[in-house]
């Protein structure tokens, strides 16, 4: 039997009007009200439910399906009736039912509020669940929305590579990857013997698909990675995870003011397209989760986002602290700027999203392109309100002799990143690009504070399920 997709009614229910339809899915609820049932349907197709309508007189057994159990699964046939002058616009009246799994007397999720915290012990269970529907299903319609915003405008989609044998963040903190019998590793004197290992060298899984996606845009112009990453940090904030996604996009001939159009406009196309999508979803979060979401998201879609040099927005913060603002961090320029500054140039001072420029060198990443002064490089990082940093990018450094001097000066091998090398002595050009922790921006379109609850199985500390 082919089902009909719940969410086809929803997009035109009359076309369905005394039509018998077949439909499937799980139980939200049911309610026996002795001669005649409403049963509450969801099939995952949207987020929206179907009531079905069981009457005693037409169903044999009545008596099974008026006490289904939450979380049932249904197979249904019946006639699609609309209904304007209730609160459903239309229902179902059933000729038959079948359940098809019902639900054991242990099941976890019930009708009554359960905690994120709770839901965390039942991953497998929690996608069935008001909330966890609204993420995950704004997850894959901002998953599409990067990918059209992109192939709209002509890049590329490079998928690079999970396992890698550079860190392109230069901070060590990688999974290794290895075939090696740990309780009988072969060693050369007193180190390990990579050549008896897989890959013959030390491997790990990857921190960005960055350095792989110069290497394509050298050759094709506009670029952009989207896929999975890791990193072995000891974090236990609600923002860090040990897997997740990045979006990367590398533009050859694109200076930094042009990295920040495309930034700007990945937000706000990506925004625009869950705002016009995803209506009951954001709906359902502003009520429950955020209740100023929906405004906070409207407002950044049609913001001009303002512009500010990192020395600039250091002498900001210096004038708020002077006039009595109480920030927990000191402020002085050398410092990364934490979440509390962020905010208070985003939502205070400019009260608007706000790229900050030109960062001092030692707390950025190695590639990143020498400004003329010396001390500063040629990065941006894009703060929102609400949140502080969302996405954060620089010109690259286009300069053999520069780029293998700063290598060196970091304590790295130069060897280890020839191929990164060889791009800058053979047909070098500006060359720019910028990172998105995806999950980040699921928080941000979502409302959701931890990093945990928008991920379908958060790798973090300690925890590794399914």
């Amino acid at each position: 039997m082919k089902r009909t997709q719940i969410s086809k009614f929803w997009k035109d229910a009359s076309g369905f009007e005394g039509q018998t339809v077949d439909v499937a899915g799980w139980v939200r609820s049911a309610r026996d009200m002795k001669e005649f049932a409403f049963i509450t349907l969801n099939d995952g197709s949207c987020f929206n439910d179907l009531q079905v309508v069981a009457e005693r007189g037409e169903l044999s057994n009545y008596t099974e399906i008026a006490n289904a159990h939450v979380g049932s699964a249904l197979r249904v046939s019946g006639i699609i009736h609309l209904t304007p002058e209730r609160p459903q616009p239309f229902e179902l009246k059933a000729d038959t039912i079948e359940i098809v799994g019902d639900v054991a007397s242990d099941y976890p999720i019930q009708k009554k509020h359960a905690t994120r915290e709770f839901l965390r012990e039942h991953q497998h269970l929690r996608p069935r669940t008001n909330l966890f529907r609204a993420v995950f299903r704004i997850r894959s319609r901002a998953a599409y929305a990067v990918h059209s915003y992109f192939q709209d405008l002509g890049f590329l989609y490079v998928t690079t590579p999970i396992i890698t044998t550079s860190d392109a963040e230069g901070a060590g903190e990688m999974f290794r990857v290895t075939t090696l019998d740990l309780e009988n590793v072969p060693k050369t004197d007193s180190h390990v013997d990579w050549s008896k290992d897989f890959f013959q060298a030390p491997a790990s899984l990857t921190v960005s698909g960055q350095l792989q996606g110069e290497n394509f845009a050298m050759a094709f112009g506009d670029i952009y990675t989207f896929g999975p990453t890791f990193r072995a940090e000891n974090s236990n904030t609600r923002r860090h995870a040990a897997e997740f996604w990045m979006i990367e996009p590398e533009m050859a001939f694109c200076d930094l003011q042009g990295n920040m159009e495309v930034a700007e406009g990945l937000l706000k196309s990506v925004i625009n397209y869950i705002l016009d999508h995803c209506d009951q979803e954001l709906s359902m979060l502003n009520r429950f989760v955020d209740k100023g979401l929906t405004e906070r998201l409207r407002h950044v879609a049609s913001s001009d986002f303002a512009r500010v040099t990192y020395t600039e927005a250091i002498e900001i913060l210096e004038e708020a602290a002077a006039q009595g603002h109480a920030f927990e961090y000191p402020i002085s320029w050398g410092i990364d700027l934490q979440t509390e500054h962020e905010r208070y140039l985003t939502e205070e001072h400019f009260k608007r999203p706000t790229f900050v420029t030109d960062y001092p060198k030692d707390i950025k990443a190695f590639y990143m392109k020498a400004n003329p002064d010396g001390k500063t490089v040629a990065a941006v990082d894009c703060l929102v309100p609400g949140v502080g940093e969302i996405l954060g990018g620089s010109l690259r450094e286009d300069n053999f002799e520069i780029l293998e001097k700063r290598i060196v000066e970091l304590g790295m091998n130069p060897e280890d990143y020839k191929a990164y090398l060889d791009l800058r002595k053979y047909g070098s050009c500006e060359h720019a690009g910028f990172g998105v922790g995806f999950e980040r921006l699921v928080m941000y379109l979502t409302g959701i504070d931890n990093i945990r609850d928008v991920l379908p199985h958060p790798r973090t500390v300690g925890s590794a399920e399914f």
